[in-house]
């Protein structure tokens, strides 16, 4: 391993990608500690949002702490996520002209990338308005210095401005960094907060047992345990791969014989990655976030508190567990076939002679495709749902903070994405003939 990591240090191209990526972390915590303007950021301290709403626990995961410190960087890139869902379901032939650029290949893509762009500031705006407005009321009036159209405005357009920065710094990480921008922004965000979450989970096991302090430190040895088992099963089924055999017909061009050799299509188990997660998370806590603006205090009733109450992830409630494992098992089917098209993967393979052993180019090809992605995304989609929700409930069970409970889902990004990346510098260490992380 040390080996590896003095190989890629060797590689000039790579050592810049990854200072570059270091230091655009650098500028994303630096600016999740500027505060928005006209902003008392000690009424925000002394009346934390965890205290009234757990759901902005979650989001302040994600936007690595700079929510709570209603900063620039406070919507996170929340707002980016919810635009690409939106995109991304307007081209399943919903809108034509959409449906049509996604067929085009990169043009097609960079046409939808910049709608998407555009969507981002839209709902920024809507967002950072209800931002300002909702945390004022949540800190009793007090957060807002002189509020008023215009104070409201200018926050919202500085967390819009905020985030549309955020969105470019991911698009420069994957242009001129690692990969995975956004993906990677996300990551960073998460592993901000772990050395909080440790300190919270010690507090309350150790520091504040009492004469509990044996029974809580089987319960951390256990907590420990099951993080553990829960990283290795991940990284096992993260790799898991279908290999679909594929022959190549032979062909004489000229005095130069072409093709006849074999190869494989390989399918993943979960060729979604953690996107699935990551849009189930930022959907099914849009309505939470609304209804905590309105909801009257815990137990005078209401339909605003009734939906903070049962779809609120970080208590585990039924109903909200229910709905986030639909969710992430229809956007892992829905984001699977976006990204792999078996009507497409069939008519390359019959353009270039190929062929699936036992099954007909054309048409039979696609259905076979299609009949092996639906299984394996099953398979896929189960397994997202179930590591996502384990270590909440457990969390729950074990009384752990109700800003830690989310682990499942930072489990998943977090080793979701550092895979990912690791197969990227795989693929540039190899194009070196260097040997690899994986390949040893």
């Amino acid at each position: 391993m040390f080996r590896t990591l003095s190989n890629i240090f060797k590689v000039m191209d790579l050592r810049k990608r990854i200072i570059f990526t270091f230091l655009v972390f650098i500028v994303y915590r630096i600016g999740a500690y500027i505060p928005v303007p006209n902003i008392n950021t000690e009424a925000l301290k002394a009346n934390d949002a965890t205290a009234t709403n757990e759901i902005f626990g979650l989001l302040n995961t994600f936007s690595g702490g700079a929510l709570f410190q209603f900063s620039i960087f406070a919507m996170g890139i929340m707002p980016y996520i919810t635009a690409s869902i939106i995109v991304q379901l307007l081209s399943m032939d919903v809108i034509p002209k959409f449906a049509q650029w996604a067929k085009e290949g990169e043009v097609g893509k960079k046409k939808l990338s910049q709608i998407t762009r555009y969507g981002t500031v839209v709902l920024g705006m809507v967002q950072a308005w209800g931002y300002a407005i909702g945390f004022h009321n949540l800190s009793s009036g007090q957060l807002v210095i002189n509020p008023g159209f215009t104070t409201y405005l200018l926050i919202a357009l500085v967390l819009t401005a905020g985030t549309s920065f955020l969105m470019w710094l991911g698009e420069q990480i994957t242009e001129h960094g690692i990969g995975n921008g956004i993906s990677i922004i996300i990551f960073a965000g998460i592993v901000a907060g772990i050395p909080k979450g440790i300190k919270q989970i010690a507090t309350q096991l150790f520091f504040d047992a009492g004469d509990a302090l044996f029974l809580n430190i089987i319960k951390g040895l256990l907590i420990v345990i099951v993080t553990i088992a829960i990283i290795v099963f991940v990284i096992f089924v993260q790799q898991g791969i279908r290999k679909i055999p594929v022959q190549y017909a032979k062909r004489v061009v000229g005095r130069k014989m072409y093709g006849g050799q074999s190869t494989h299509i390989p399918m993943k188990v979960n060729a979604a990655g953690v996107i699935p997660v990551i849009f189930a998370v930022s959907l099914l806590s849009f309505p939470t976030i609304i209804a905590s603006f309105f909801a009257k205090p815990a137990g005078e009733g209401g339909f605003a508190r009734w939906i903070m109450d049962n779809f609120n992830l970080q208590t585990a409630a039924p109903l909200a567990i229910v709905f986030y494992i639909l969710m992430i098992i229809g956007f892992t089917y829905f984001y699977t076939f976006v990204q792999i098209n078996p009507e497409q993967m069939a008519d390359q393979m019959k353009k270039n002679g190929g062929y699936i052993p036992g099954i007909r180019p054309g048409k039979p090809t696609q259905s076979y495709l299609t009949r092996v992605m639906t299984r394996i995304t099953l398979s896929g989609a189960f397994f997202l749902a179930f590591i996502s929700v384990l270590p909440m409930i457990f969390g729950h069970l074990a009384g752990l903070p109700s800003s830690v409970t989310i682990g499942g889902t930072s489990i998943l990004i977090l080793i979701g994405v550092a895979l990912d990346t690791m197969k990227t510098v795989e693929g540039q260490l190899m194009k070196r003939h260097y040997k690899g992380f994986i390949n040893k």
